[in-house]
């Protein structure tokens, strides 16, 4: 029976929970995700989960947040004064918004203060600081 090895490009399905048992992605309904284990293209625990896994295997494996989307960074937040940003912008806490580095590179954000003077905005990625669980299913290996 053939197995993972790094190299190989997989295809699986995947439900990811938060430690409360919220389900914050899945890929039931959609085509199973496929990308290259050992290229970086997925969060390092989940790659590191895939060696040795068979076609038809299932199993279910807790990521801590460093080997996921890692420890939130405080640098990675910035106050902006609110007369900075146009009036028809929503600005609700947790509101996420597209801003543009001075380089032209689109970057999400999230609001996470607004007071009268400033907004202040979190690029760190929603799911930094979280330890996450997955359950995989390996669909193929290509």
């Amino acid at each position: 029976m053939t197995q993972v090895k790094e190299g190989d490009t997989v295809r699986i399905h995947y439900t990811g929970t938060l430690a409360d048992g919220d389900t914050f992605d899945s890929s039931e309904g959609r085509d199973p995700l496929e990308f290259t284990v050992g290229s970086g293209q997925i969060i390092p625990g989940l790659d590191k989960a895939m060696a040795g896994m068979a076609v038809g295997e299932k199993k279910t494996v807790a990521i801590p947040a460093d080997e996921a989307y890692g420890q939130p960074d405080p640098n990675a937040q910035q106050a902006v004064p609110r007369a900075e940003i146009p009036a028809d912008i929503p600005l609700d806490l947790g509101t996420q918004l597209q801003v543009q580095t001075p380089q032209g590179q689109v970057m999400p954000v999230t609001v996470v203060e607004v007071t009268e003077e400033q907004v202040t905005l979190d690029a760190n990625h929603p799911l930094a600081g979280k330890d996450l669980t997955f359950a995989i299913e390996l669909v193929e290996i290509a």
